[in-house]
């Protein structure tokens, strides 16, 4: 069936949304293909509906190929799973939680493990049952602090999630790794532009974890890659290379200095130079040479705090994202002025690694810190320093922390080179998530044996609704969206150019054939100016658009090609065949 964009439920913008802060956001709300509701809530209208289909068309076609079956579970969930795994509070902030008219609690499902992992228990109790894949594509939720840039960032969103069964971890490893390619498949077809990165798996839990990111400057994830050996990592999930201990006979005793006026990196570094460290050092003192100690309150799931050390070095700064993901799932928080007074031994700027540990203050350091390595730091007495502390010899930390900021530049954990930075868009998270959920929830099948196995569960996810942002990123130009033949969301795009009604009709002939031919066709039969209809057929972003204007007079037509920015007249009688070629070349 042809659809006309007279009948057809579009008003197209000529400005901005006053809120858009990317160019996906812009174009999908100017082009009529979302709406704005609420702070991160949309609405899909036809165009954009017709391309969601067809993304989850895409993702569908691909789990099925694996052997996942679909099933579909409720968006409002009980909470007593989400307790037994203690989610309904290592969420936090970010789950939706409501009562009902009876006060029961209930929250709208950010993710599923619990009730598939019930599913599972629920259905099957033997190993002849295994292994089983099991996926949904359903509207999640989850309340963003602060919702943005559309649909990349919202509160409602679909995701596909699938889960995998097995009996034992080879099982699982074969299931991740059927995903793994169904993963990269789809987004082959999609024509997305991805890097495959390691990554932590947060409050999912369980072991190995990988992120698909599409590549993209507004993208809010930052993460690594080595282009000598093609490694890849989020930052929060980059293994700092700690050097090798060195030997601490013979070096000399720390020594107190004072230090007036250096509660700051920069001024203890002038001080030290100042002072003819530098003769000691063999070179100018930098801030590489100090010990940055950060103090932070934790939070824990079950309300208890606790203050936390971490030890830097002084040309580092902390990094929110790689703290909050070593710390997950306690909850991090900055000290306030009543902390420091109620800990009179945590000196603003002159903090030490003594004052913590003889206070009983757990002391993580970056993996720099190894044995051996001698420091600049505070002696927790304002005003002082200590020059020469030795790791491992004048203070011994409690374990180290990835916190610390990754810079390009810095060598790469597998040792092939150096890291260098970029921005990408999560579109896929895959997780070998074991046996958390299926030991908290008892899912066991009798094995060959007769014996009780636990199964192991992995836990896989893509962004449906946020993949049609991500096309739209990736692939506008100037001028508006322009969609891979896979998702668009029709086939070409017949534009009415002229007035004259042998144009018209011939539009009308040559649209009909089309579609006749099993081609998706959306007719410009209204009556505005060709001018209006050009930029509106640029703004949709049809792969092919096919104008129909007074050349047809002299028996052509004009091919436009929004990828490649061509434009080509063609006989009109050979339209059809042209037409269905690149479609389906």
């Amino acid at each position: 069936m042809i659809t006309r964009l007279s009948h057809l439920f579009l008003r197209t913008l000529r400005d901005d949304p006053a809120d858009a802060e990317v160019p996906s956001h812009k174009l999908l709300v100017r082009a009529g293909y979302v709406r704005r509701v609420a702070p991160g809530v949309y609405s899909w209208l036809p165009l954009g509906l017709r391309v969601l289909r067809k993304v989850e068309d895409v993702v569908r076609e691909e789990m099925n190929a694996i052997g996942a079956q679909e099933i579909s579970l409720p968006a409002l969930l009980p909470r007593e799973p989400y307790e037994t795994t203690k989610r309904w509070t290592e969420y936090g902030d970010g789950l939706f939680r409501l009562k009902d008219r009876k006060g029961q609690d209930y929250l709208l499902g950010p993710t599923h493990e619990e009730l598939f992992a019930l599913t599972v228990k629920g259905e099957y109790n033997s190993y002849k049952d295994l292994p089983v894949t099991l996926y949904q594509i359903q509207t999640k939720y989850r309340d963003e602090g602060r919702p943005r840039a559309g649909i990349l960032r919202g509160r409602e969103f679909i995701m596909k999630d699938s889960y995998s069964f097995d009996l034992d971890d080879e099982g699982l490893k074969n299931s991740y790794a059927a995903h793994r390619q169904a993963y990269q498949r789809i987004f082959d077809r999609l024509g997305v532009s991805y890097v495959i990165v390691a990554a932590t798996s947060g409050a999912m839990g369980g072991s190995a974890s990988e992120e698909f990111l599409a590549d993209s400057p507004v993208g809010e994830d930052t993460y690594v890659i080595c282009r000598e050996s093609g490694y890849a990592a989020n930052v929060e999930a980059v293994v700092t290379p700690a050097p090798a201990a060195r030997p601490i006979e013979g070096l000399p005793a720390a020594v107190v200095h004072d230090t007036p006026d250096t509660a700051t990196i920069a001024t203890l570094v002038d001080w030290a130079n100042g002072a003819g460290l530098a003769e000691q050092f063999g070179r100018p003192v930098t801030a590489a040479d100090t010990l940055k100690n950060v103090i932070v309150k934790l939070r824990h799931p079950d309300g208890k705090t606790e203050l936390l050390g971490i030890g830097v070095p002084g040309d580092r700064e902390i990094d929110e994202k790689r703290l909050g993901a070593s710390l997950e799932p306690a909850e991090v928080e900055l000290l306030t002025e009543a902390d420091f007074k109620e800990n009179p031994f945590l000196v603003k700027g002159y903090i030490g690694p003594k004052a913590l540990l003889e206070n009983g203050v757990r002391y993580l350091v970056d993996p720099r810190v190894s044995t051996g390595s001698t420091w600049i730091t505070g002696a927790d007495e304002a005003g002082k320093h200590i020059v020469g502390l030795v790791a491992g010899r004048d203070f011994t930390p409690d374990g180290t922390i990835e916190a610390a900021e990754v810079r390009d530049g810095d060598p790469s954990p597998d040792g092939a080179g150096v890291l260098e930075s970029a921005r990408g868009i999560e579109i896929g998270h895959i997780f070998q998530l074991g046996r958390k959920y299926t030991d908290a929830f008892d899912v066991d099948v009798l094995g060959e044996n007769g014996k009780p196995v636990r199964l192991t569960m992995g836990s896989y996810g893509v962004g449906v609704s946020r993949m049609v942002a991500v096309l739209a990123e990736q692939k506008h130009d100037e001028k508006g969206l322009r969609w891979p033949r896979e998702v668009a969301p029709f086939d070409v795009h017949v534009v009415i150019a002229n007035k004259d009604e042998g144009a018209r009709s011939g539009a009308e002939a040559l649209a009909a054939q089309l579609d006749a031919a099993g081609l998706e066709v959306l007719l410009d039969d209204r009556t505005a100016s060709p001018g209006v209809k050009f930029k509106d057929a640029e703004l949709l972003g049809m792969p092919l658009i096919v104008v129909v204007g007074r050349g047809y007079a002299d028996g052509k037509v004009e091919i436009r090609d929004r990828f490649a920015g061509t434009a080509e007249e063609i006989p009109a009688d050979t339209a059809v065949e042209a037409v269905v070629a690149r479609v389906r070349g």
